[in-house]
C-alpha cells in the first residue's frame, strides 16, 4: 500500500466557499458516530453496498465525536483499506449538531446526505434520497414512518416535537429528529449549525426559500449499545426553537424584534406615570410602590431597545462562530496512513 496521508485541518476554511469542485465526487455520505465501535463496520459495509449499485463516483465522512471506545480505531482500519472512506475526529465529545456541521464542511460532493452511525438508518434509503434531488428538490427529509424505538421516552416527545415545530415555523416536517436527509451542498454549507439546530435544519434553510421534499425510509430497531439520548434534551430543543423563530422571524432586523417586545413595558410605564401625575395634582402627593414601578417598565423598556441596537450592531459586523473553535479539536484521515500518524491519535 502507499504512504498514509494524515493531515490537520486547523486552516480557516469557509464553509460556504468549500462548494463541490467539478473534480470531486458527486455525493458525499457523512456519519457522526459517538461510542459506536460495534456499528462502525456494518454501517460502512452496508453503506458501499447500497451506494455501489447506485453508479455514481462518492465519499463516506465518518465524524468521530470524542468515542472513548475504539470506535477511531476500526473506522481509521477501514479508511486504509478504502480512499473513499475519510475521518474527522473530536478530541473530546461536542455533540450530534457539532460532528454533523464538520461533516458537512469536510464534504466535497455536490450533494451531501447525513445519516446516524447506529443502523437505525437503513443506506439502502439513500437511492430514494437522491431521486427527490435528481427531480429538483434542494432538500430531502426522511420521514421514520415505522418508527423502532420506545413508545414513552422517543416516540411520544419526538410527536409533540414536530408538532411544535412545524406550528411556530411554519415548516410541517412530519420527523424533525431524521437523520436521514440529503441536501444540494450549495444549500447546506450556507446554514449555521450550532447547539441541537440539526434537528431545525428545513426551518433554517427556509430563510433561503429552497423546495423540499418529505419520503418514508425505514427505520430498523438499535442492535448494539444505547441511545445517546433520553427525555432530557427536551429543554434543548424548546430553547432553540425560540432562536430558530426569532432568526427565521427577525435576523436581518434584530432591533425590530428588540422593540416589538418593548411596546408592553412602554405602555406600563406609561400608565404607571400617568397614575403617579394624577396623584400628585389631585391629592398633592405620590405612591411611591406606583411611582417605582414606572421606573422599573421603563429601565426595562430601554435596556431592550439597547439590546436590539447591539443586536443589529453585530448582525452587521460581527462574526464570531462555533466552527472557528472546534477546528482546533477536529484531525482528517484520508486513505491509507503510517504508523507514526497512527501514534499521533
Amino acid at each position: 500500500m502507499s504512504d498514509a496521508k494524515s493531515t490537520t485541518r486547523d486552516d480557516n476554511i469557509d464553509a460556504a466557499q468549500r462548494i463541490a469542485s467539478p473534480n470531486g465526487p458527486a455525493l458525499s455520505v457523512i456519519v457522526p458516530l459517538y461510542n459506536e465501535e460495534e456499528s462502525v463496520r456494518p454501517l460502512y459495509a452496508a453503506i458501499v453496498q447500497a451506494l455501489d449499485r447506485l453508479g455514481r463516483p462518492f465519499e463516506m465522512v465518518f465524524v468521530d465525536d470524542g468515542s472513548r471506545d475504539g470506535t477511531v480505531a476500526i473506522a481509521a482500519s477501514l479508511a486504509q483499506r478504502d480512499s473513499r472512506l475519510r475521518i474527522v475526529k473530536f478530541r473530546r465529545n461536542y455533540g450530534q449538531t457539532a460532528a454533523m456541521a464538520a461533516g458537512i464542511e469536510h464534504a466535497n460532493g455536490e450533494v451531501l446526505v447525513t445519516m446516524d452511525g447506529d443502523l437505525q438508518n437503513d443506506p439502502a434509503d439513500i437511492g430514494l434520497l437522491l431521486e427527490q434531488i435528481d427531480a429538483g428538490f434542494d432538500l430531502v427529509v426522511g420521514w421514520r414512518h415505522n418508527r423502532q424505538d420506545k413508545l414513552v421516552s422517543r416516540k411520544i416527545p419526538s410527536r409533540i416535537a414536530n408538532w411544535l415545530i412545524g406550528r411556530v415555523t411554519g415548516i410541517p416536517i412530519r420527523d424533525n429528529g431524521c437523520s436521514l436527509k440529503a441536501f444540494r451542498a450549495s444549500l447546506i454549507k450556507r446554514i449555521p449549525l450550532y447547539s441541537e439546530m440539526h434537528r431545525f435544519i428545513p426551518a433554517m434553510a427556509s430563510i433561503a426559500g429552497p423546495r423540499v421534499a418529505q419520503i418514508r425510509v425505514r427505520h430498523h430497531a438499535r442492535r448494539f449499545g444505547e441511545s445517546k439520548y433520553g427525555l432530557s434534551r427536551i429543554y434543548k430543543v424548546l430553547l432553540d426553537l425560540m432562536v430558530i423563530k426569532t432568526i427565521a422571524s427577525f435576523a436581518s432586523r434584530p432591533l425590530r424584534w428588540f422593540a416589538i417586545l418593548s411596546l408592553p413595558l412602554f405602555a406600563l410605564a406609561f400608565l404607571a406615570f400617568g397614575q403617579t401625575a394624577v396623584d400628585l395634582l389631585m391629592e398633592g402627593a405620590i405612591s411611591l410602590p406606583i411611582a417605582g414601578s414606572g421606573v422599573i417598565f421603563l429601565s426595562s423598556a430601554l435596556i431592550l431597545l439597547c439590546s436590539g441596537a447591539l443586536a443589529e450592531l453585530i448582525y452587521a459586523r460581527g462574526d464570531v462562530r462555533d466552527r472557528e473553535f472546534l477546528k482546533l479539536t477536529q484531525t482528517i484521515l484520508a486513505g491509507t496512513r503510517n504508523p507514526q500518524a497512527d501514534r499521533a491519535l
